[in-house]
Order: structure tokens, then C-alpha cells, then sequence
């Protein structure tokens, strides 16, 4: 389950306290007027637009905060403009007080339409969210997603209809498996679209559930087209019955090498929906061992977060970020070998993230997949 993440608490109040007494005292070894060069940013942080792809229905004609609401609607296609925190070395992004901000909604009338100008076969990060999230929280963690993997390609929001509410699960759940056929469709497209590349998905909490069945009904119809179309898929603290992730799974052939699940044991957030579920063990919070007993690459974070709730590490803590980016780099390279991941022997290390690295000294471009043969249904 989600949490309100908007709310400034104590914790993140001394924190930032303490950066900006950090911030102070090296500014005084610093010249004043310079600002520190950014070394491999994000997309986002020169091209500050996402795209978007959300069966919401739309509030205030999309013209006005929250943009997307609630109930359930048609596919919407747009791009969401944004305004990136303050980089400079004395403003409130220094000290973790400046954030995002979405400022506006351009719909466009398909996806192919979200590629117009941009150069053919720039990778893409997918994002789907999990429970109880607004559609404009949603877009917020998409892009710290993307700039805090430093992502360089193109990136996207799939917004599934959130009631963003604490106690409606139930309604959540229910809109998860209506929107199958709406995350199936865009899937669809970006497959058979000639100007993107690699499509690498992180899916969140609930997401999961609904990323794995779509990937389910299109790996049904397009097979290896898919396969080939993928780069890496990251599920972080899956909600999802074990039974149906096994079942799943086993459905989705050498898609399932793809895959990525962060858990942790204490994921207290999952530990109520599994009281919700009768009982039935969520993924997110499985031992790692009964994962990897059905072949899935694991990363256990039990001890890598400081938090009472342990349910959104990928986008609060370092090493899992880490996790992510190099799971996107063996999927865009398919160089790395697959044990070079940190998948055994306890949590994450907190050393670098190998690989070629996006912007690094070794940077190549990768070779590029066939674009698929079939046309979108």
C-alpha cells in the first residue's frame, strides 16, 4: 500500500536541517557565484516533460491541478510539463525543501503522436503506480524515479484510476483489473512503435499486479515481439497473491528473465494488505528463497530502509535506486552478466553501480531491437 508522502514530517525536517548546515559550511570553500556541475543527469533535467497515459477520468478538462481524478475513464494520452527544483548551490532543492512541480497537461490523440521529434529508438522508463496515489503524485514519483536513476531517455506515467484514499482498497484493487486492457493497449503500441527502443518498466506495490497481467496478454499475442522490445522489469514491494505471481509468471516465457522483485520482510504496508487477503503471503514481502526457488532475480531491502513502513525504498533510499539503474543498464546493454546483480548473499551493497553507466566515459550506443513486424490492435 501507498503512503502520503506530502506531508513534512520531524524526521525529514532535521534532515534537512542538517544539509543545510552542511550546505553552509562548504560554501564557504567555495566560491560564491559558481554552481556545481551536474554529472549524468537525467533527461528530465534538460527535457523537462513526461508522458502520460492514464485511464482516469479527466478534472477541470485536464486544464488544472488535479488534472485526472478518481473515476474511471477513456484513455488519455498527453504529456505533463514540469518545472524541475532549483539547481543552484543556495536554493531550497540544496536542502531537500524544493521538489517538482507539475504545471500543465497537453493532450495528444495517440502514442505515437508522444515521439514526434524525438530521435528513433530512445529507450523508455514505464512507471506504474501503486495504491492510493492521486494521478499528480503519481506523475511526481515518476519523474523522481526517472532523474534519481538518472535515467537519459524518454519517460512515462501509467496512471491507473486511484481513489487515494486509505480505506479504499477494495475500489483500488478493482480498478487495477479494469485497466488491463487500457496498460495492454499502450504496451501494445510502444512494442510496435519504429522509434522506441528499449521499454523498461518499474512497477510499484499494486502496480505490479496490473503490469504483470498486461505484459500477460501481450506476451500472449506477440511473443518474442515483446521480448525483444523489453529491457528490464522492476516490480518494487509487488502486491500481489504468490500464487498468482508463480502462475503468472510461468505464462510469460523468457520474459520472465527480465524481472526484478524488491522485497522486504518488513514491509509493514503489505503485512496489513496480506491480513486484507485472508492470510496469503503478498510477494513483496516473501523470503527470498521461495522467489528464487521459482527462478526470479531477488533483492532483499529488509535492512536497507530506516522507515516504519518500508513500502516505497525505490524511490527514498539510495541503494535501491542503484538496484534499479543497473538492472535498466543490463537490459540496455545485455553485456552485464546476470550475477554481477547483487541477488544472493543479503541486501544490497552500496558500492557503485557497474556497467557502462548512461553519460559515463564508457558510453556506446547500444544496439538497437527489431521493431516488431505486426501492426497494434
Amino acid at each position: 500500500m501507498e503512503t502520503n508522502r506530502t506531508a513534512p514530517t520531524r524526521r525529514a525536517f532535521l534532515l534537512a536541517s542538517g544539509a543545510a548546515g552542511a550546505a553552509l559550511a562548504l560554501a564557504g570553500c567555495a566560491s560564491v557565484g559558481a554552481d556545481a556541475p551536474v554529472y549524468d543527469a537525467s533527461a528530465l533535467a534538460t527535457q523537462p516533460s513526461l508522458m502520460v497515459a492514464t485511464n482516469r477520468r479527466a478534472a477541470n478538462g485536464a486544464q488544472a491541478s488535479p488534472w485526472f481524478g478518481a473515476e474511471r475513464g477513456p484513455l488519455t494520452i498527453a504529456k505533463a510539463r514540469l518545472q524541475p527544483p532549483d539547481s543552484s548551490r543556495f536554493s531550497l532543492a540544496a536542502v531537500g525543501l524544493s521538489d517538482w512541480k507539475l504545471l500543465g497537461i497537453d493532450r495528444v490523440g495517440q502514442v505515437d503522436d508522444l515521439f514526434r521529434g524525438v530521435p528513433t529508438g530512445r529507450d523508455l522508463l514505464l512507471y506504474v503506480h501503486g495504491y492510493n496515489t492521486t494521478f499528480e503524485t503519481a506523475a511526481l514519483d515518476a519523474v523522481k524515479l526517472s532523474d534519481g536513476v538518472s535515467f537519459r531517455g524518454a519517460s512515462m506515467l501509467f496512471s491507473w484510476p486511484s481513489r487515494a484514499k486509505l480505506l479504499d482498497y477494495g475500489y483500488d484493487r478493482e480498478s487495477v483489473m479494469w485497466s488491463r486492457d487500457s496498460l495492454d493497449r499502450v504496451l501494445d503500441q510502444l512494442v510496435v512503435s519504429p522509434t522506441v527502443g528499449r521499454i523498461n518498466i518499474v512497477a510499484h506495490s499494486i502496480g505490479t499486479m496490473l503490469t504483470l497481467e498486461a505484459l500477460r496478454q501481450v506476451h500472449a499475442r506477440r511473443g518474442d515481439d515483446l521480448v525483444n522490445r523489453i529491457g528490464a522489469i522492476v516490480f518494487a514491494s509487488p502486491d500481489i497473491d504468490m500464487d498468482v505471481f508463480v502462475s503468472s509468471v510461468g505464462r510469460i516465457g523468457r520474459l520472465a528473465d527480465k524481472i526484478t522483485v524488491v522485497t522486504a520482510t518488513n514491509d509493514r504496508a503489505l503485512a496489513v494488505s496480506r491480513i486484507i487477503a485472508g492470510g496469503v503471503t503478498r510477494v513483496g514481502a516473501a523470503e527470498k528463497a521461495q522467489l528464487e526457488g521459482v527462478g526470479i532475480r531477488v533483492i532483499d531491502a529488509s535492512t536497507s530502509g530506516f522507515g516504519v513502513i518500508n513500502h516505497d525504498l525505490f524511490l527514498s533510499n539510495e541503494q535501491i535506486r542503484g538496484v534499479i539503474r543497473r538492472a535498466i543498464e543490463e537490459g540496455t546493454w545485455g553485456s552485464t552478466p546476470a550475477g554481477s546483480l547483487p541477488v544472493s548473499g543479503g541486501p544490497v551493497s552500496a558500492g557503485p553501480v557497474s556497467g557502462g553507466g548512461y553519460g559515463g566515459a564508457g558510453y556506446a550506443e547500444p544496439p538497437r531491437p527489431p521493431a516488431a513486424s505486426l501492426q497494434p490492435y
